[in-house]
């Protein structure tokens, strides 16, 4: 049976707890000051320690510095009110999660059902780095290159915490990869991860489609509708491309975050949610506070830990290696055998790819059906190829089509070229082409349906 400590000095708080302890399944003991802690945990090694900060003869965490039996402990926090700083704190501490004064019971059972020993996070983690040794791999991101090794070492430092998380990095850089990673080596892993780019959901359903809706709230509402935080629950939430959302929105997703309840549209009862969040942006964050595309006080909420993923020209070194996986994946599903030729992994090292990663792949999809014999020389090679599809060659800011080409390629072709111009950049690239980042993003988007599969966004 595991074995809970409560640490705290309120002796009717620590009853209360330790009933509820109890009924999970768990024996559970009750220290109210430092030296009592210390003698229970030499008594029985508990699996997860209720640690009161605010204790009669010190700070709570000076109770790891001198027992070791503690080493292997689940540390849970106890606040008497939730907030950023607590946020920060728990993460610093090393705490895996803390609970707010009263405890509210569903967040207490969430946090029992996932709890994990931190020798098994290690012990994921170490998988993980063994594979970045032997194959270049890291979870679902690919690369040795320093600036990854760094990247690795962010995520093993913040996956096993409950704090959130924002990526940041250029477009096609695998944002999304980061964040999956993270939660498979959460203590989450079990729930559900859901990746909502909020940029690519009309303003009128994003509400609904966050929060959810009750039948009868609005003309087309037949039936009760969860929404992403609901179906989350228990798991990670991915809020990629967080500064689209509208800003009459990010007052409720605050409000979310720091209750931890939502109200569905045309509710009246609050739904409590266990959601990690890790929000996503090819903004610049604090640029986009002062620009008004993010509210600065959801920015603080969301920034407890920034995890920046570098773009391809960063580590360049890392692009064979990313070149052969994604090789070596075409010639799974395709059943061939296609292997690049030295000259060809020399000139795909050798360019900038301004739509990074992203980039990378389609110009492999291209050399994997241009080669015509299982060796993909340089020549196949095109690096016209835009963060979503091929693109066509630029002189200056102009496109040449020939007559008879259809409107919808010349929009294409047009919108491949701006991208290009623009680095990959999506906001300039919209402003130049005269239309809204968010009908750019559309357009790629069913181009990336088209063409591509398994991208980050």
């Amino acid at each position: 049976m595991p074995h809970a400590l409560i640490v705290e000095d309120d002796r009717d708080s620590a009853e209360v707890l330790a009933e509820l302890i109890k009924a999970e399944g768990f024996s559970a003991a009750s220290a109210g000051t430092l030296a009592e802690a210390r003698q229970q945990i030499v008594l029985r090694a508990p699996d997860v320690i209720l640690l009161d900060l605010v204790l009669p003869d010190g700070n709570g965490m000076d109770l790891f510095a001198d027992v070791e039996e503690a080493a292997d402990s689940e540390i849970v926090l106890i606040t008497g009110h939730a907030s950023l700083d607590t946020s920060i704190q728990a993460l610093r501490l090393g705490a895996a999660d803390y609970l707010t004064k009263p405890v509210n019971v569903r967040q207490l059972k969430g946090i029992l059902a996932r709890l994990a020993p931190p020798s098994e996070l290690k012990a994921r983690v170490a998988t993980l780095e063994k594979d970045v040794a032997e194959h270049g791999r890291f979870g679902r991101l690919w690369g040795r290159s320093k600036p990854m090794q760094e990247v690795y070492r962010q995520i093993a430092r913040v996956a096993g915490t409950a704090v959130n998380v924002l990526v940041t990095g250029e477009s096609g850089t695998g944002k999304e990869f980061v964040a999956s990673t993270i939660h498979d080596l959460s203590r989450r892993r079990d729930r559900p991860f859901l990746a909502v780019n909020c940029g690519a959901i009309s303003p009128q359903l994003i509400e609904s489609e966050m929060f959810g809706h009750e039948k009868g709230s609005f003309t087309g509402a037949a039936r009760q509708h969860q929404g992403y935080f609901e179906r989350a629950n228990g798991g990670t939430l991915l809020l990629d491309e967080i500064t689209e959302m509208p800003s009459d929105l990010q007052v409720k997703l605050l409000r979310v975050l720091e209750t931890g309840a939502l109200l569905r549209i045309g509710g009246d009862e609050p739904i409590h949610t266990d959601v990690r969040i890790i929000a996503a942006t090819n903004r610049v964050p604090r640029e986009a506070v002062a620009a008004g595309k993010l509210r600065e006080d959801l920015f603080y909420r969301l920034n407890v830990f920034e995890i920046h993923l570098p773009p391809l020209r960063e580590r360049l070194e890392d692009v064979p290696l990313l070149a052969n996986h994604f090789l070596a994946e075409l010639n799974a599903r395709e059943d061939a055998s296609k292997r690049f030729s030295p000259e060809a992994v020399e000139t795909l090292a050798g360019h900038t790819w301004p739509g990074n990663v992203r980039q990378l792949l389609n110009a492999v999809q291209r050399a994997f059906i241009m080669a015509e014999g299982n060796v993909i020389d340089a020549d196949c090679l095109s690096f016209e190829a835009s963060p979503a599809s091929a693109a066509p060659a630029l002189d200056g800011m102009h496109v040449t089509v020939k007559v008879g080409t259809s409107i919808a390629e010349m929009e294409r072709r047009l919108i491949f070229a701006t991208l290009e111009h623009c680095q990959g950049r999506r906001e300039k690239a919209a402003e130049l082409l005269g239309v809204s980042p968010k009908t750019l993003y559309n357009r790629l988007r069913e181009y990336d349906r088209e063409r591509l599969r398994g991208v980050d966004r």
